[in-house]
């Protein structure tokens, strides 16, 4: 991890009043991604990791039994539950977590995570899609930064300072190791894409 937890943080509690509206078509479109690709059951719960101020999480409200957010800015989270409150939704919860320490100990069919974990090195990667496998999720879609080529050191699309993605290849060997079958690579951008794995029987 490039910065601390603490210091990643304190950087989205300033930015977290004004995020919705910065983020890129390549967010954007992930997201669209991750929220269909999550698909989840009526009777489900559905766990968002690096929530932020929950859209995806809220996106899937309605369509299941309950969602669980986690995220490390407590800036994002009070937008989060803000707009919960805002659209009446009573099945949402969020609460102040990490990817690998979620402070959450109940069920999650489907896990589901945007724009979050390329704060990681790939062995801290490694670590918590290790604790997603623990949970014994149904699916977990990954929509992230992530390297399909080589990148271009003169146009990065992330900032090298905040951000360490890994490649499309070492995150699939991690969740195969992880005990997921990866079953749809969906690229959005030369650097961003969502992955969608199932839990093997």
């Amino acid at each position: 991890m490039k910065k601390s937890v603490e210091e990643h943080a304190s950087r989205f509690d300033e930015i977290a009043s004004d995020y919705d509206d910065d983020n890129s078509a390549e967010y954007r479109a992930c997201a669209d991604l991750v929220i269909e690709a999550a698909n989840p059951s009526a009777d489900d719960v559905v766990l968002d990791l690096g929530t932020g101020t929950g859209a995806i999480a809220l996106a899937l409200a309605d369509a299941v039994d309950r969602v669980v957010g986690r995220d490390v800015s407590e800036g994002m989270l009070s937008e989060a539950r803000g707009k919960a409150a805002d659209r009446g939704i009573e099945n949402a919860e969020f609460g102040t977590g990490r990817f690998r320490a979620p402070e959450y100990d109940g069920p999650a069919d489907v896990i589901v995570s945007n724009f979050a974990m390329h704060h990681l090195n790939d062995e801290e990667k490694r670590e918590a899609i290790e604790v997603v496998a623990g949970y014994d999720p149904r699916r977990f879609v990954l929509g992230d930064l992530m390297f399909f080529g080589q990148p271009d050191p003169d146009e990065p699309f992330y900032d090298p300072e905040l951000d360490d993605p890994a490649t499309v290849g070492t995150l699939v060997e991690i969740l195969t190791d992880a005990g997921f079958a990866v079953t749809h690579v969906h690229r959005v951008h030369e650097q961003v894409g969502v992955i969608v794995a199932e839990r093997r029987d």
